[in-house]
C-alpha cells in the first residue's frame, strides 16, 4: 500500500531539494566577467567578419599614429622650438599653422590612392610611404643637430604629412568596408573613436616624461616609432590585388575628377604665360603654341590606338596627363590673343570691337562643332563602332597644323609695342568730335536778340 504518512511525504520533498544553495553573489560576477570581456568579444567579432589585419590597421593608424603621436607631437613640439630652436611665441603660432597643410591636401592624398595603384594595390603603397616619410622627418630631427628653422619646420610638417597620408587610406579601408557591409559601420566609427581617444591619452600622458628625461630633440626621434609599424602594415594588411577595381560609379567620379585636375592644369598654364611668356612677340608666340596644340592633339591618336598601353602606360594616367598638357597648352595660346585682341581695339567703339572678336571666336567653335559631328557621320563612328575615330581626331590634329600657314597675319610686335598708331586713334577721335560740334549752331554772345 502507499504511505500516505505526512511525515513521509515531507521527507521525500526535502530529499528531492539540492544538496547546495545557489550562491547570491553568482550573477553579479558572472556579469561583472561578462562585461570585462564584451570588448575583447566585440573586437573578436569585428577581426573575424571583417579581417585582423584590418583591425590592425584600424587601432595602428587611429590609435598609435593619430592618437598617440599626434598628441606627443603636439606637446614635444613646443618645447622644441621653445628650448632648442628658442624662437618667439608669435612664430610658433605660425608655424602651428603650416602643421595643418597636410592635412589640407587630403582630398590630394585620396586621389592618390584612388587613381593610382602601385602594382594593383591602392592602399597598401600609401601606408608604405606614410610610414617611410614620418621615419624619415622624425629621425631627421633627431639626429640632426641644431637645424636650421626652416629646415626643421619641414621635418615637422613632414610629421605630420606621415599621419595625414596614414589617415586617408585606413579612411578608405573604412569606407570600403561600410559600403560592403552597412551593419557593421557604426561599429568601426566606434573602433576608430576608441583608439584614438586612448592613444592620445597615453600620450598626453607620457610627453611630459620623455621631454623630462630625454629633451625635446631626442623626444621628437621617438616619433619615428609609429610610422614604422605603418611601413610593416603596408606588408601585412589585406588588400585584394586587383587590375581593375573601379565600378561605374567610380568611373563617373574619375571622369569629373579629370576635369577638376584640368582646371588645376589651366591655373599652372596662366602662371607659366604670367611668369615668363607675356613678353615675348605675338607671332613668335602663338606660333609656337599652334605648334604645341597640334602635338598635344596627337596625345589622343595615341590613347585611340592604344599605343600608351604598349608603352607601359595606364589609360588612367594617361588620360589624367593628356587632360593637364590640353589645358594648359590652350590657356598659353588662348592668353596673348586676348591681350593682342584689347591693342586692336580703336578708341571710341571698344566694346562693339571686342565682341566682335569674341563672336568670331564663337562661331569658329560652332563650327568646329559642327563640322566635328559632319565628319563622325561620314566616318560611320557611333557609339558602338569606333573603329575609324582615330582618323577623325588625325583629321583635327591636321586642321590644328594647317592654321600654322596663316601665323604671318599676327603681328610681330610684342605686348609693349603700339600696334595700331596713337595719332591715327586720336585724329580719328578728334574729327568725329568736330562733326558733332558742327551740327550744333551757336548764338554769337554779340549779338542782342531781337523782342
Amino acid at each position: 500500500m502507499q504511505n500516505l504518512n505526512p511525515n513521509h511525504l515531507q521527507k521525500d520533498d526535502e530529499s528531492e531539494e539540492p544538496l547546495t544553495k545557489p550562491d547570491p553573489e553568482t550573477p553579479k560576477q558572472s556579469y561583472n566577467h561578462s562585461a570585462i570581456l564584451q570588448p575583447f568579444q566585440w573586437l573578436q567579432m569585428l577581426s573575424t567578419t571583417l579581417n585582423p589585419t584590418f583591425v590592425l590597421g584600424v587601432v595602428l593608424v587611429y590609435g598609435l599614429s593619430q592618437g598617440l603621436s599626434g598628441s606627443f607631437f603636439k606637446v614635444v613640439s613646443d618645447y622644441y622650438w621653445k628650448d632648442i630652436q628658442k624662437v618667439q611665441p608669435s612664430e610658433v603660432q605660425l608655424f602651428i599653422g603650416l602643421y595643418y597643410i597636410p592635412w589640407v591636401m587630403k582630398p590630394i592624398w585620396g586621389l592618390l590612392t584612388d587613381v593610382f595603384p602601385v602594382r594593383g594595390y591602392r592602399r597598401r603603397p600609401y601606408f608604405v610611404l606614410a610610414g617611410v616619410v614620418g621615419v624619415v622627418a622624425a629621425l631627421s630631427v633627431a639626429a640632426g643637430g641644431r637645424l636650421a628653422v626652416f629646415v626643421a619646420l619641414t621635418c615637422l610638417i613632414g610629421i605630420t604629412a606621415g599621419v595625414a597620408i596614414a589617415d586617408v587610406t585606413i579612411d578608405a579601408c573604412i569606407a570600403r568596408n561600410s559600403i560592403e557591409m552597412r551593419s557593421l559601420a557604426a561599429d568601426m566609427q566606434s573602433l576608430c573613436g576608441f583608439c584614438s581617444s586612448a592613444g592620445a591619452l597615453v600620450g598626453y600622458s607620457i610627453s611630459g616624461f620623455f621631454v623630462h628625461h630625454l629633451g625635446p630633440q631626442v623626444s621628437l626621434g621617438l616619433l619615428a616609432i609609429p610610422p614604422a609599424t605603418l611601413i610593416v602594415l603596408g606588408f601585412v594588411i589585406y588588400e585584394p590585388r586587383t587590375a581593375e577595381d573601379v565600378r561605374v560609379d567610380k568611373k563617373n567620379e574619375f571622369v569629373g575628377m579629370i576635369y577638376a585636375i584640368g582646371a588645376t592644369a589651366s591655373i599652372v598654364g596662366v602662371i607659366i604665360y604670367h611668369k615668363a611668356l607675356k613678353d615675348y612677340p605675338f607671332r613668335t608666340l602663338l606660333f609656337y603654341a599652334q605648334l604645341l596644340y597640334g602635338i598635344s592633339g596627337m596625345l589622343d591618336l595615341i590613347f585611340i590606338l592604344r599605343w600608351n598601353l604598349s608603352l607601359g602606360i595606364p589609360d588612367y594616367f594617361f588620360v589624367v596627363l593628356e587632360e593637364c598638357v590640353s589645358r594648359i597648352v590652350s590657356r598659353i595660346r588662348w592668353m596673348p590673343m586676348m591681350v593682342l585682341s584689347s591693342q586692336l581695339c580703336p578708341l571710341g567703339i571698344e566694346g562693339t570691337f571686342f565682341a566682335l572678336l569674341m563672336c568670331i571666336d564663337s562661331l569658329g567653335g560652332l563650327s568646329s562643332k559642327l563640322g566635328g559631328g559632319m565628319v563622325l557621320h561620314l566616318l560611320h563612328v557611333t557609339r558602338t563602332d569606333f573603329k575609324n575615330l582615330w582618323l577623325t581626331v588625325l583629321i583635327r590634329n591636321v586642321l590644328r597644323f594647317s592654321t600654322l600657314m596663316l601665323i604671318f597675319l599676327v603681328p610681330d610686335g610684342d605686348p609693349s609695342e603700339v600696334l595700331i598708331p596713337t595719332n591715327v586713334l586720336v585724329k580719328s577721335s578728334c574729327k568725329n568730335v568736330d562733326e558733332d560740334e558742327s551740327l550744333l549752331e551757336m548764338v554769337p554772345l554779340n549779338e542782342k536778340t531781337e523782342v
